[in-house]
């Protein structure tokens, strides 16, 4: 499936339905009152999450929606039908913005989050409706009141307890695929991943939702490389886990740390205060061990929270994941 994260749609809420001005006509009463009914309200558009949604995908291939306008009002004092709301099912992590103003609008994270984004439009009144004391036989009646039209800017921000963080090819994928259900393509070369990967994570009784996010390279805060679009998506997580190629020098190793954690602090100063693990990648490769120890003393990282593992054979997973557990009730450090 592809993963589409932002997408700008027109939507149109329902016309009132128009007022009916009409006349009893019956044998025997040949002035008779007026019975004209009231139109009905138009339909409302509202956006409201989805569970089964991971993507703004359906919005590339439709970007107009209309509501239906309620229905006329008629004689015999029949009043229209009110029309049906059109209801617009996004992912979770969708943020609503209107097009015209900047505004946010909403930001629709649960499960029947629901977002009234285009009210519709309400029915004219009949004649009868103005029938008084003194005036027993009006012509009038209205129209309906005109539906509401709006462009909005959907961004999806993916919500995700842990994000998988580091640069091109350090094996996010690869460790992704090893811990959860999850498919990410793999290959060695950088930019494998294009777009944001979720996976369901089991352990110890607890589910975490993992997300494998795109690589980042320096300027990736101002758009370089697929820079934005990781950095999207990494502000909804509660910690992250930074990966490191361990099969290069100590001093490649702290240098990429370095490059990445500038980068998000550039973006957004939250991002380098979540609660953090380093995970040494491709400890099955000679001399990686002695690398990323190297590695780890030159960034001063505490050494509770490296974790030395090879996402190919599996060597060092289960302590990692022990270490995602209790990484979510561990309060935000600086470093």
């Amino acid at each position: 499936m592809q993963f589409i994260d932002e997408a700008t749609i027109t939507v149109r809420s329902g016309d009132g339905g128009r007022g009916c001005a009409s006349f009893r006509r019956e044998k025997y009463v040949p002035r008779g009152g007026p019975d004209g009914g009231n139109g009905g309200n138009g339909g409302s558009v509202i956006l409201q999450v989805s569970p089964n949604l991971f993507t703004l995908l359906d919005f590339r291939y439709r970007r107009i929606f209309k509501a239906k306008r309620g229905q006329h009002g008629m004689g015999k004092n029949m009043h229209g039908k009110n029309a049906p709301d059109l209801v617009i099912p996004v992912p979770p992590g969708t943020m609503v913005v209107d097009d015209g103003t900047g505004e946010l609008l909403a930001d629709l994270t649960k499960e029947g989050d629901m977002l009234r984004v285009a009210e519709g439009g309400r029915g004219g009144r009949g004649n009868a409706s103005f029938a008084t004391s003194t005036n027993r036989a009006p012509d009038t009646a209205q129209p309906g009141i005109p539906g509401e039209q709006r462009s909005l800017r959907l961004t999806l921000k993916l919500i995700a307890q842990i994000g998988l963080v580091g640069l091109p090819n350090a094996g996010k994928s690869t460790l992704l695929s090893r811990i959860s259900r999850a498919k990410p393509k793999i290959a060695d070369y950088p930019f494998t991943t294009l777009s944001p990967v979720l996976g369901a994570v089991s352990h110890n009784g607890e589910e975490i939702v993992v997300a494998d996010l795109p690589g980042l390279i320096e300027g990736a805060h101002r758009g370089a490389g697929l820079g934005l679009r990781f950095l999207k998506h990494a502000e909804r997580t509660e910690g992250l886990v930074h990966v490191l190629d361990a099969a290069r020098s100590a001093e490649e190793i702290a240098e990429a740390y370095r490059v990445v954690r500038q980068e998000m602090e550039t973006f957004h100063p939250d991002l380098v205060a979540r609660p953090t693990l380093l995970a040494f990648n491709k400890m099955d490769l000679p001399g990686a061990r002695e690398a990323a120890e190297r590695a780890r003393a030159e960034l001063n990282f505490p050494e509770r929270d490296a974790y030395y593992i090879s996402a190919a054979t599996g060597q060092g997973i289960p302590a990692l994941l022990s270490g995602l557990v209790a990484l979510r009730r561990r309060p935000s450090y600086e470093l």
